[in-house]
């Protein structure tokens, strides 16, 4: 055994396979890292000198795929997150199908497909959704991990791996062989298999205009930020204008790329590519002066999430803080100054601050923290065709905004559309998780709609992101409302619930 205490040995082994792979591992995690080092210098017998220096400088391509093996998790089975099989199904497929009509040819990328679930998944859909013979339909599938993609083409299963497939499917595509479950021949013929590295910029996986569907589902959540926006620039490249992006269901391309159209049908998310694409756009993080909210009795609080809003919507303090989860951006200088708003909202003196944040510059009309001001500042103010135009701008800036669509649901709560409003609140918590209050509205729509045991899961789900939320973040999109005063309505209502707080 090689003693691997030393933490630069680690930090070097840490680094070489972010560079490599694009996996990127925590401090936490460099016990793990150490005891992989250990494994795979006993599997190869090197010395660790030796070892690091291949990874760092020569090439290793033998040793990505067992790194990789040791490193990722290639769990998965059949159907897995079956809602965007359906939106693949019913949305996806049509829609590239009258596009491509011309030439009758249809090509899908499963990308990081491990021992095949997916891809398979996807050829059992194209070949229920197309039945026209005429069409060409192909899919390649790659992994950088060669021993999954054997079993991927062996296509033995155990039952575990159908566990989310219908009875009728089991039934059509598989036939059982003792333990093991086999997949029809030609669902098997429709996939090709091959070993690549998604970190790599290769220049025949990543053809421009290559693909009309890609899925890469759970691999962002393993990359660095700069290997995350590599990739996702390369599946953008390689996407057909107007192409489809799945990813999976915890993933999000908030802070990543401004390349995709966000889609939310059948209960799922996924993206449609641009006509064109770019560069991403800078954006300065703008973080505003602390200063205390004013205290709220808990009396205060209607049933109603908005009502409670209106009676403090002259309590608005400050700008959000970007979440901490997003990757920082290089700043742009506004030839314009925010601070005098934020200023007059600390003196309370809302429509002066309005006032001057709507006599801004021209050039702020593009501006997406002035816009989110004026949103809220006109929301909480019972403004709200007004705040819809001025999300509707901000969201023609940045699609991915969560707080413009929290700002909407309360313009639709404001309007009497709660279904709107749930819907904004759900793309809110989908683009940025730990975001509290879309999930405090929800819980409180769920509760007056009588849905008592969605109100508790998602006012549990507040409950604990409201002890960590921003607090400038509390401050804009809380109406005025401190944390303690939200943390007291949650627990109120998640009681009402039957809930435990």
């Amino acid at each position: 055994m090689i003693g691997l205490t030393a933490p630069r040995d680690l930090d070097r082994f840490s680094e070489a396979i972010t560079r490599r792979l694009g996996l990127q591992f925590e401090d936490a995690k460099l016990g793990f890292l150490g005891e992989v080092l250990q494994r795979r210098l006993e599997t190869l017998n090197r010395p660790l000198e030796t070892y690091l220096r291949m990874l760092e400088t020569q090439s290793c391509d033998g040793e990505l795929g067992p790194l990789a093996q040791e490193l990722t998790v290639a769990e998965t089975y059949f159907f897995r997150n079956i809602e965007q099989f359906r939106a693949l199904a019913e949305i996806a497929l049509p829609d590239r199908m009258r596009v491509r009509s011309p030439d009758r040819a249809l090509r899908i990328l499963s990308a990081a497909c491990a021992s095949g679930e997916e891809a398979y998944s996807i050829a059992v859909v194209v070949r229920e959704t197309i039945a026209d013979p005429s069409w060409q339909v192909s899919i390649r599938a790659v992994d950088l991990n060669p021993a999954v993609l054997e079993k991927a083409a062996r296509a033995h299963y155990s039952t575990w791996s159908l566990r989310e497939t219908s009875p009728e499917a089991r039934l059509k595509w598989f036939r059982q062989d003792g333990r093991d479950m086999i997949l029809d021949e030609a669902v098997r013929r429709a996939v090709d298999f091959e070993v690549r590295n998604l970190a790599t910029d290769d220049p025949d996986l990543w053809r421009p205009g290559a693909y009309d569907v890609v899925f890469c589902r759970n691999v962002l959540m393993y990359f660095s930020p700069e290997q995350a926006r590599a990739v996702i620039a390369r599946i953008a490249r390689s996407l057909a204008p107007g192409g489809y992006l799945f990813l999976g269901h915890a993933e999000t391309l908030r802070g990543v790329s401004d390349d995709f159209h966000l889609r939310h049908t059948h209960g799922a998310f996924y993206y449609e590519r641009k006509d064109e694409i770019g560069p991403p756009v800078a954006r300065e993080a703008y973080v505003a002066p602390a200063s205390i909210a004013p205290a709220t009795s808990v009396e205060t609080f209607s049933e109603a999430w908005f009502d409670a809003i209106r009676e403090a919507s002259e309590r608005v303090e400050a700008l959000t803080a970007k979440s901490a989860a997003r990757p920082v951006r290089p700043p742009t200088r506004r030839a314009w100054d925010l601070g005098p708003a934020l200023d007059l909202m600390r003196r309370e003196r809302f429509t002066e601050a309005l006032s001057s944040v709507r006599h801004l510059p021209a050039e702020s009309e593009h501006d997406p923290d002035a816009l989110l001001l004026q949103a809220m500042l006109l929301a909480h103010g019972g403004a709200f065709s007004d705040a819809e135009g001025v999300c509707r701008r901000l969201l023609a800036i940045d699609e991915l905004n969560a707080g413009a669509h929290y700002a909407l649901a309360l313009c639709r709560e404001g309007v009497a559309d709660r279904d709107g409003a749930a819907e904004h609140d759900r793309v809110a918590v989908y683009l940025d998780p730990a975001f509290a209050m879309p999930r405090l509205h929800l819980g409180l729509l769920a509760r007056h709609a009588g849905d008592r045991g969605g109100a508790r899961r998602e006012l549990a789900q507040a409950l604990v992101l409201l002890k960590r939320e921003e607090a400038s973040r509390v401050l804009l999109f809380a109406g005025g409302f401190n944390r303690e005063a939200l943390i007291m309505l949650c627990r109120s209502a998640l009681l009402a619930c039957g809930g435990q707080p």
